[in-house]
């Protein structure tokens, strides 16, 4: 080896190993962010501490705040931590690095805390569909059994697993808090949008408007719906995606503007709709709303739809079918034109038409009578027509209704009406051949 070659191979090692060293020490000693650069001037001493410690201990926490409209305005931690030593949600014994912390604090952050000062917000979420979302499979016997007994397989302490890692995470959970007033394990940390809390406060803001940076802009992007409105039960994103709508937001939405206060986000700002557009967004002369049931006619998720008629949350028909659609559609008009907004619903009140009567209806009639018949077995779950069934409405059923209401022809048709014509003639096969041989035919 020549010695320039040689000489090279030297620096090449020296720098490596000194490029290791630098990692190591990195590792060893996290750098932080100097207290000064984040906006404390106008915190308290108490919040000036969280600030200064989390910024060595949990960086990506003060880096979210720092850049977060609750820092411009002077919300520290403290501001949605801190709690009455007699809260359901107290930590009751020093926290690990909190030991000379001179206030009582809690882990969990409830809505009723965002609330007070996001009232208007807080009272359209508890009169929307989303307020139910836990509390709807916490009292459902037949979830809860489907949660534990089947897919749980009723396994010691750990049958409530695809609950916590699954259902909890979208829909929420009970949180519950042990006797220092910590969070349970096992249903915390749970970012579902109906967690239900111990100061008895329902709700999630963070599911939406992220920890701890809460940012408006991700809240209007179609993702953040997407993490929960998917799947073979309720494509949404994917009907979405389907849509000219998402094809324009994927193809140029990056250049769009995100940022506008509420009430200020138009048509220019954007190009075509996102999710938070159509159900929540201010626009030509609606106000924002955080109730997502506001502007629905149809319930498209039930096993028949119907016009809502409710104000109860708890309903599945939660909201008001006709002042649903009027508002819909001057969101729709503020960029088609009234025939064409008329023309779309057209359609999409007929696709719901053909799915109850053509489809639900007489399904739903051969259940009965196989019912009455004694013709079912007990555990639906090894029964082909119920699990056929549950696939009508629950599955294909809903993709039928959903794609045709948004925009999704290859989920109205293929995913949807294309496999209900062939779950019903299969339904019928197994009907007929029940009712004949007053049997239940062997697997």
């Amino acid at each position: 080896m020549s010695k320039n070659k040689l000489l090279l191979v030297i620096i090449a090692v020296a720098l490596s190993a000194a490029a290791i060293a630098a990692c190591s020490q990195s590792d060893q000693t996290p750098v932080a962010t100097p207290e000064s650069s984040y906006p404390t001037k106008e915190l308290s001493e108490d919040a000036r501490e969280c600030v200064t410690c989390h910024a060595t201990e949990t960086h990506g926490i003060v880096e979210d705040w720092s850049r977060s409209a609750h820092a411009k305005v002077g919300v520290s931690c403290l501001d949605c931590h801190k709690v009455d030593a007699n809260s359901p949600m107290a930590v009751k014994r020093a926290v690990r690095g909190h030991e000379d912390l001179t206030v009582t604090i809690s882990v969990l952050v409830s809505p009723q805390r965002c609330g007070e000062c996001h009232q208007k917000e807080l009272a359209e979420f508890d009169a929307s569909g989303h307020y139910r979302a836990a509390l709807q499979v916490e009292d459902k016997a037949s979830m809860q059994t489907l949660i534990h007994h089947h897919e749980g397989r009723d396994y010691d302490d750990i049958s409530g697993v695809s609950e916590e890692t699954g259902c909890a995470q979208c829909h929420g959970i009970r949180v519950q808090v042990d006797e220092n007033g910590e969070p349970d394990p096992h249903t915390w940390p749970a970012a579902g949008i109906g967690n239900i809390y111990p100061d008895g406060s329902v709700g999630n803001c963070t599911v939406c408007h992220t920890r701890h940076r809460f940012d408006i802009a991700e809240a209007r992007h179609p993702e953040s719906c997407g993490t929960c409105h998917l799947g073979p039960d309720h494509p949404d994103i994917e009907i979405y995606e389907n849509s000219k709508h998402g094809q324009i937001y994927a193809a140029e939405g990056e250049a769009w503007s995100w940022n506008n206060p509420p009430n200020e986000w138009e048509p220019g700002d954007y190009r075509a709709p996102t999710c938070a557009t159509c159900h929540m967004s201010g626009i030509g002369n609606l106000q924002v709303t955080h109730n997502i049931s506001q502007r629905l006619h149809w319930n498209l998720w039930a096993k028949r739809s119907a016009p809502r008629n409710s104000d109860d949350p708890m309903s599945a028909l939660t909201g008001h079918a006709e002042e649903g659609r009027a508002e819909m559609e001057q969101v729709c008009t503020q960029c088609h034109s009234a025939p064409h907004t008329e023309g779309f619903f057209a359609s999409g009140d007929d696709a719901v038409r053909l799915y109850n009567e053509a489809y639900y209806d007489p399904a739903k009639k051969m259940l009965d009578d196989l019912q009455a018949a004694g013709l079912l077995k007990d555990n639906p779950w090894e029964d082909e027509f119920q699990k056929l069934y549950y696939h009508l409405w629950h599955h294909e059923g809903r993709r039928a209704r959903q794609g045709a209401l948004m925009g999704g022809p290859d989920w109205a048709h293929w995913h949807g009406f294309f496999i209900l014509q062939q779950d019903l003639y299969r339904m019928q096969d197994i009907y007929d051949y029940r009712m004949e041989h007053h049997e239940i035919e062997q697997p």
